[in-house]
């Protein structure tokens, strides 16, 4: 099986791409989003070079001076639609990008909630009879009940019972930091855990190479043992990502 991809050009796909793709993102290589940015890109666009600008006002600058119009870049810039800061400076951000014809914004609300929409994320982390399902039915719910919410346009998501149950500080926490959350407290002390510098290498690593794993380690994939690059299709498909990148021209093929 093979991946390969190409350019949509007026709704067709082109021929392969001559020009380098770059695929920019605000964060520095030691945290969890460029490792797993850097692991998708690898397995799905081989060719496409990832690089990060160490935080938003750092890639906001790198768009503004850009001075290349022959190769192309795609920004990842968080759209945490309840975080004033980030909203600004991705309103910035925007406006330098829609100066130039060959920078594309890729529209997700952070990292944290591509992992927590992923339609597999409690199939993957969880074996059927696990405790956890129990221990962490709140959480569970509560991502269920937000998930649908925001795919269904609805914002307001504070005012959904489910996720005032989980987050008793809700008030004080925007979108990016209930993702962050409720993606720790699932993945927590399993191979997938995931936290702002720290991504489980169930999520960046073919099963089963997770260096901590114990004996009676169980997760749902115990049974298929998947490839990583069946992991990164998987989560590919399996969330917003195929979506937002196909708007950009940017399309991952099976042949």
């Amino acid at each position: 099986m093979q991946m390969w991809y190409n350019w949509k050009k007026n709704g067709k796909v082109g021929e392969p791409m001559s020009e380098r793709t770059y695929f920019w993102i605000e964060d520095c290589k030691d945290k969890a989003s460029f490792r797993f940015w850097e692991t998708l890109m690898h397995e799905l666009f081989p060719e496409v070079v990832v690089e990060g600008k160490k935080n938003n006002s750092e890639l906001v600058k790198a768009v503004k001076t850009l001075p290349d119009n022959d190769n192309k870049y795609i920004v990842i810039c968080d759209n945490s639609f309840d975080n004033v800061q980030v909203y600004q400076e991705r309103k910035v951000l925007k406006y330098y990008a829609d100066l130039k014809s060959n920078i594309f914004l890729v529209d997700i609300i952070c990292f944290e909630y591509v992992l927590l929409e992923f339609d597999k994320l409690i199939q993957w982390i969880y074996a059927l009879d696990d405790e956890f399902l129990v221990k962490r039915a709140d959480a569970i719910i509560a991502r269920d009940k937000l998930v649908r919410a925001l795919k269904a346009g609805m914002l307001e998501y504070k005012t959904l019972w489910e996720v005032i149950n989980y987050d008793r500080n809700l008030n004080r926490h925007n979108i990016e930091q209930l993702a962050a959350k409720l993606l720790f407290d699932l993945t927590r002390n399993t191979g997938f855990e995931v936290s702002k510098g720290k991504i489980g290498d169930c999520w960046i690593k073919a099963c089963c190479e997770w260096a901590g794993r114990a004996e009676d380690d169980m997760c749902g994939l115990d049974g298929s043992r998947l490839s990583i690059s069946d992991k990164m299709k998987s989560i590919y498909t399996g969330t917003s990502l195929k979506m937002e990148l196909e708007k950009l021209g940017l399309e991952a093929l099976l042949c």
